[in-house]
């Protein structure tokens, strides 16, 4: 029997087991699915807003793979602490593949990065989302004008959570705390700023699209800024993401100038709708405005574009009010215990999913997703991933079967100091969590800490 571990249960790591348990070469394979959280389903329970409901019905493709006979999920199992590393982990299992993603998200570099009011995106995403190490954070979303800085999916759904209203969520699994925020909102302006142009952007077109649909709140794009932008005046040999991208700003961009051509009716409101989501282009952040009181605002330089797909500033400076910033510049690998680590790229060496170190592969050590390749792509891109690394370890299983040990793998986590929760134990917290749903008159609502997923855990058979 070849038994395998795969580190991590987002959609990399489902797809790996699935890959190994539907080929065809090797009869007698047994794959442990480990997770240091006690949920499964990585980034798609975890990143995906709780708005965007047909994203999050991948969990049911997800689920479909765990419950397969020759898959065992166990979560609550930290890689890495004392007790268990990559030695550890090769002495339980015949191979184990490393589907961590990219845990940290890239910083700015910029003076006032660290003030209070000042946060990584992903900490907003995780708040909102439940996570529970995120248990202790709060968001009191008492500022007027927020600054969210970066132009990919993430500052998408980072604008849009804070320009929608409670009522709009109550019918996600959003939890209690980020929606009583949201219903306590003051913010008014959001605004999403990108150091290059519109033809650049990393947002997909639906996801754009979203914001010109919120209710109550305008999208102002300024025309200017938009045809700075070379591609954006020639959009015919763009990508057809960015091509179908220029053309939303373009329309938001001439109803803009439309409004300003027709005086304002006097009976109109002053402020117009209740929130405005500013997308804004070519400002490269300079400083995160502010003092230990916090933050009150983000400087940023134009640039312009250099002809050689980048930019270059111009020595122009503008500063947009904010009380709130969020830095959505993108992820990072964090280097693995036991494991080469490329600091360049925040990856993990390899040749077709095979770990190397010094340029030779580990024996029995695999990498899968985001730690393998960098954070790119969207979930589908993690399946072709998996799938070339689940082919190389089959290709070396013959070599692989037995070097781990007849141990049951529970009992050999429990001796390693790991109390895993098992399937029954997830089947537990998702009961609680829609029981505690239904006490709030809601549908099914998140667990937001540790304590309580642990708790509902233990009313089953968590190392069943």
């Amino acid at each position: 029997m070849l038994r395998v571990a795969v580190i991590g249960s987002g959609p990399s790591g489902v797809y790996t087991a699935q890959s190994l348990i539907e080929q065809q070469t090797v009869p007698d394979i047994e794959v442990y699915v480990l997770d240091r959280l006690p949920c499964p389903f990585g980034l798609v329970r975890y990143g995906v807003a709780p708005d965007h409901e047909k994203i999050k019905s991948l969990q049911n493709n997800l689920r479909t793979v765990l419950e397969h006979p020759g898959v065992r999920f166990l979560g609550n199992v930290e890689v890495g602490a004392p007790g268990l590393g990559v030695e550890e982990l090769r002495e339980i299992f015949d191979a184990v593949v490393f589907c961590v993603g990219a845990a940290t998200d890239r910083r700015l570099g910029i003076p006032g990065e660290e003030l209070p009011g000042s946060h990584p995106a992903t900490d907003f995403v995780a708040w909102y989302s439940a996570h529970p190490d995120t248990a202790a954070v709060r968001f009191t979303l008492a500022a007027r004008s927020a600054v969210v800085i970066g132009v990919g999916n993430v500052a998408v759904d980072v604008a849009r959570m804070l320009s929608r209203g409670a009522a709009e969520l109550a019918a996600t699994d959003m939890p209690q705390g980020p929606l009583g925020a949201l219903a306590d909102s003051h913010v008014e302006d959001v605004w999403m700023v990108g150091r290059r142009g519109p033809s650049q952007a990393k947002f997909t077109t639906k996801e754009l699209r979203e914001l010109g649909s919120l209710p109550d709140t305008d999208v102002r794009v300024r025309p200017e800024e938009l045809g700075l932008d070379p591609a954006y005046r020639e959009p015919g040999g763009l990508p057809a993401v960015a091509r179908r991208n220029v053309e939303v700003l373009r329309g938001w961009a001439e109803r803009a100038a439309a409004r300003e051509a027709v005086p304002a009716s006097p009976d109109a409101g002053a402020r117009g709708r209740r929130r405005r989501i500013h997308l804004r282009f070519f400002l490269r952040p300079v400083e995160v405005l502010g003092d230990a009181g916090g933050v009150r605002g983000v400087r940023f330089e134009r640039t312009v574009p250099d002809g050689r797909g980048g930019v270059t500033g111009t020595g122009e400076f503008e500063e947009i009010e904010g009380q709130l910033v969020l830095r959505s510049v993108g992820y990072r690998g964090t280097p693995q215990p036991g494991l080469p680590f490329d600091e360049r790229t925040g990856t993990v060496p390899h040749q077709a999913g095979r770990v190397l170190r010094d340029g030779v592969p580990l024996p029995g050590v695999y990498v899968a997703g985001w730690i393998k390749r960098g954070p790119t792509g969207v979930i589908g891109t993690n399946r072709p991933c998996a799938k070339e690394t689940a082919q190389s370890l089959l290709a070396d299983a013959a070599g692989l079967v037995g070097r781990g040990t007849a141990e049951d793998p529970v009992a050999a986590l429990a001796r390693a100091g790991r109390r895993p929760v098992a399937w029954p134990g997830w089947l537990a917290i998702e009961a609680a969590e829609a029981e505690w749903g239904r006490g709030l008159g809601r549908g099914t609502v998140k667990l937001p800490d540790w304590a309580g997923l642990l708790d509902a855990a233990r009313a089953a058979d968590i190392t069943g």
